[in-house]
């Protein structure tokens, strides 16, 4: 896992480098805040130090006074924990501010890559939670759909949880999660148990997206990181197909098929910003944000939930301009936020965003996709229509929620370097 070339630096300094540099790879910080956290550690201790970030390792090359060492650690950016790394950037500030020596930092980032994840019935209830909260803002009205979607969204997340213990592949829990979404989805609609029956499959996956890790991709890609950005957005990419598979297997064991397209209901001014903040607070549960720091993001994200429904049902603005400024405006509050809670930027905004993800379009285009190869030459142009408007639809949301999250992170830390606290 590990390979050393000229061994003259003190390897004390050298595993430390390591360790914090593999804690915030590993946890969802971006990539540029690891590499200049590892430059400020290898300063403090007197090297000139490089990061050499690629999927699935790291290379960390000391150029010192005594000497040149190289070493490649083995490092997956698959996870995102907030807690580990807003513990491990209080550590790394505590070292370059003398408070603490080597040894004590080194100790410290031990204890914290031996965090434990979140507890089973905090994920569980706040995924329950999440999901009925996304019912909420597309329309769900009936108390009925909005228990089947929670219990749905709570078995999913036990399910995961337990198939965390039992397979390291990044794939399965997606896709197991969102195939019992789309079994209860199926009986659902078998039964006629609610008028809200594809919500009752959808809402489930929708807490499954993968957003810090599409934000952190692009943001590699912006910055050049051609390699390592294609990957993040691959492995994205990958699971977002797992979670449309499992879904619509899940369907289909049912007999029951997710159909292109589809009306959009308003909903209440009210219930929809709660709804937003109970989606951030679930979200940040996800990523094991600490409970302290929980209201910042809930009401940045119920601010950006109203400020994109005022430009949708005042201004009549478009979902995907609704997004855009709703995205920018957070990008603007929670860019410095973040920097000063110590957390990685692209968890804090997503979750602070996520109530805006254009997933029941992307899983109604994967349906409808399957929907147009199932009568062959058969299909009718309205189906093709509605499924290119649905995936049209999910690709410009997605765009603009980027952009107008990446966009003022950009410009703040271009125009105001010495604000921003590595």
């Amino acid at each position: 896992m590990r390979k050393s070339t000229r061994i003259v630096v003190s390897s004390g300094g050298l595993d430390l480098l390591s360790a914090s540099a593999k804690l915030l790879f590993q946890n969802g910080q971006t990539t540029e805040r690891t590499v200049l956290t590892v430059e400020r550690i290898g300063a403090v201790l007197g090297y000139h130090c490089l990061l050499f970030p690629h999927w699935g390792e790291l290379t960390i090359r000391i150029d010192g006074p005594t000497g040149l060492l190289q070493e490649v650690i083995a490092a997956q950016p698959a996870g995102v924990d907030m807690n580990k790394v807003a513990a491990t950037t209080k550590v790394v500030d505590e070292l370059c501010n003398g408070q603490i020596d080597v040894p004590m930092a080194r100790s410290s980032f031990e204890a914290i890559s031996r965090y434990p994840p979140v507890g089973l019935a905090r994920f569980a209830l706040l995924a329950a939670a999440g999901a009925a909260a996304l019912g909420v803002i597309f329309g769900t009205a009936h108390w009925l759909s909005l228990g089947l979607i929670a219990l749905s969204a709570g078995l999913g997340a036990c399910l995961r949880h337990w198939l965390a213990g039992l397979s390291h592949n990044l794939f399965v829990q997606p896709f197991c999660a969102a195939l019992l979404a789309g079994c209860i989805g199926a009986v659902a609609v078998r039964l006629q148990l609610s008028s809200a029956l594809r919500l009752i499959a959808l809402c489930p996956c929708m807490v499954l997206v993968p957003g810090p890790h599409l934000l952190n991709g692009a943001l590699d890609l912006i910055r050049g990181r051609l390699a390592l950005g294609s990957a993040r957005l691959g492995y994205a990419l990958l699971i977002i197909i797992a979670i449309c598979c499992g879904l619509l297997f899940g369907l289909s064991l049912g007999g029951v098929s997710l159909p292109a397209s589809g009306a959009a209901t308003a909903v209440p001014f009210g219930y929809d910003l709660i709804a937003a903040g109970v989606a951030v607070g679930a979200y940040g549960t996800f990523f094991a944000m600490p409970w302290r720091t929980l209201p910042v993001p809930i009401l940045i994200g119920a601010i950006a939930h109203g400020i994109r429904w005022a430009v949708i049902f005042l201004a009549g603005g478009s979902v995907q301009t609704g997004a855009f400024v709703a995205c920018f405006v957070v990008g603007i509050v929670a860019t410095p936020i973040a920097d000063r809670m110590r957390l990685p930027f692209a968890a804090f905004g997503f979750a602070s965003v996520v109530s805006l993800i254009p997933g029941v379009f992307l899983f109604r285009m994967a349906g409808g996709l399957v929907e147009l190869i199932a009568p062959g030459n058969r299909a009718s142009p309205e189906l093709l229509l509605s499924t290119v408007a649905d995936g049209m639809t999910a690709t410009l949301i997605f765009v603009a929620m980027t952009l107008g999250l990446i966009a003022p992170k950009l410009l703040i830390e271009h125009f105001f370097p010495r604000s921003q606290t590595i």
